[in-house]
């Protein structure tokens, strides 16, 4: 059984003191295959870092400003246009079909709910 100490960072074992690095140890073993994949990994990342140069950053820049300058014309122009997030609803999407339909269904329902008890109304007077 491990306790902690309070703000030591080190836990009482069996009456001994254990710290975080030996406690790891004790509780989790890694398997041979979580080491490999581990190891892996590793290996890909620091080749991907080793791509990741100042030449290479340079040189993607440059493709990206080239690739804007080519499709400059297909830009469209917003000066004269004015954009916002928020049109207060003044351009609503147009309603689906499922929706319109259910809510013909709830008018007809509501429609027929209220006729009822008008007639029940009538009746009761």
């Amino acid at each position: 059984m491990l306790i902690k100490l309070r703000s030591s960072g080190k836990f009482l074992k069996e009456n001994r003191m254990v710290d975080k690095k030996e406690r790891r140890k004790s509780v989790v073993t890694e398997s041979v295959q979580v080491r490999r994949a581990r190891e892996k990994l590793k290996k890909r990342m620091e080749a991907i870092e080793k791509k990741i140069t100042t030449q290479a950053l340079e040189k993607k820049s440059l493709e990206i400003h080239q690739w804007i300058a080519k499709h400059a014309s297909d830009r469209v122009i917003l000066y004269a246009k004015e954009i916002s997030l928020f049109d207060e609803n003044q351009n609503t999407a147009k309603v689906s079909q499922k929706v319109s339909l259910l809510a013909e269904r709830i008018q007809k329902e509501t429609r027929s709910a209220l006729s009822l008890f008008e007639k029940k109304d009538a009746n009761a007077s």
